[in-house]
Order: C-alpha cells, then sequence, then structure tokens
C-alpha cells in the first residue's frame, strides 16, 4: 500500500444516506479474484442508465466535481461485507470516503485497503456538504497523523477518531504482512531471549 499522510484535494459530493455496497458495486461484477476492473463498475447501477449511458445528473458523471476525496452521506457501506466495495472506491481514485456513520465491516475492508474511512459529526458533514455544493473547487485537507480534516477556504475543522493499528498501517503504507515484517528484528530478538532462558 501507499503510505497515507496528507491528503489535500476537491471533493466529490454524494449527499445520500444509507448507501451499502450492493449500490457502490453491483453483486453481478463480484466474479473477479483480483483488484482490476472495478473502477469502471463503480455505482454502476447509478451512474449508467439501462442503455448504458451515462446519468447525466449522478454526481460522478457531474464534470463540476472530481477528487480523491469522496463525501457521502451518513451510513456509508451498509449492507452485505463485500470487501470489492472497498477496491471499486479505491480503484476509482479515491483515497479518503467522510461520512457521519460508516458500516464496521466496510470500515475495516476500507482501511485494509489503503482507503481512508473519516467519521465526521453530522453538523460537520452538513457543512461541507453545503460548502462543495456551493463552490465545487472548495478542497479539503485530511490530515492523517493530526486526525483532523479541514475546509480549507473557512479553516472549519474537526478531528477523527482511527484505530492506533491501522494509523500506524496508514501511515507507513503497511498491510498486515507489511506490518509483521517491521517487527522482525524485535521477534527474533524475543525468540532469542525465550530460547536461552
Amino acid at each position: 500500500m501507499k503510505k497515507f499522510i496528507q491528503l489535500k484535494d476537491t471533493v466529490v459530493p454524494l449527499e445520500v444516506e444509507n448507501v451499502d455496497t450492493d449500490q457502490i458495486i453491483p453483486a453481478r461484477f463480484l466474479k473477479a479474484t483480483d483488484k482490476e476492473g472495478f473502477a469502471e463498475n463503480l455505482f454502476r447501477d447509478w451512474r449508467y442508465n439501462e442503455q448504458e449511458q451515462e446519468v447525466s445528473d449522478f454526481v460522478l458523471n457531474d464534470t463540476r466535481y472530481s477528487g480523491s476525496i469522496l463525501l457521502a452521506g451518513d451510513n456509508f457501506g451498509c449492507g452485505s461485507s463485500r470487501e470489492h466495495a472497498a477496491w471499486a472506491l479505491s480503484a476509482y481514485g479515491f483515497k479518503v470516503v467522510v461520512s457521519s456513520y460508516f458500516a464496521d465491516i466496510f470500515k475495516g475492508n476500507a482501511l485494509n485497503n489503503g482507503l481512508l474511512p473519516v467519521q465526521v459529526s453530522p453538523a460537520f458533514l452538513e457543512h461541507l456538504f453545503r460548502a462543495v455544493t456551493t463552490d465545487p473547487s472548495e478542497e479539503l485537507l485530511v490530515d492523517l497523523e493530526g486526525q483532523q480534516i479541514r475546509l480549507l477556504s473557512t479553516g472549519a475543522s474537526e478531528t477523527f477518531e482511527i484505530d492506533p493499528y491501522k494509523k500506524t498501517c496508514l501511515l507507513n503504507g503497511y498491510d498486515d504482512i507489511d506490518y509483521l515484517l517491521s517487527k522482525l528484528d524485535a521477534i527474533k530478538l524475543f525468540e532469542q531471549k525465550q530460547l536461552q532462558q
């Protein structure tokens, strides 16, 4: 995984609550066993109509909005536990998803795949939606080290929580195996001490 320390970027506002994993990546696209090819099917049934034409008023098709930060409504990632939802979001280019609540399994899957879920208060989420929809050029700064998210135009900010282990992994670009390998010298030293007792 790539290291994540800070991200400053524009925002794609998906002001929809209770977005489930089947809406993020429909079940018919889950046959793949690797992470390739998921970007084009992210929000497939919202991005395209039955004739496979883009739905012009869906936010991912709106040329006013771009960036690697997805601003989502409350209860994002609910539904089934498919890891493919995190794969699809990452493949599309999102590095951060901001919401006032995440389903636990989605949150874990996102963190395991280098996608940072930032949970903010409902009031701050609403403030961000209003700012971004008023001015699509608005930028957010997401500071993982300081655990803070800030609207750059006004300085309005909130702190967010993250599991310390997952924070360490993201800051260093580790998956679970990389983390263990980073402790290899300490593990060897421990084993040597055990053998000497």
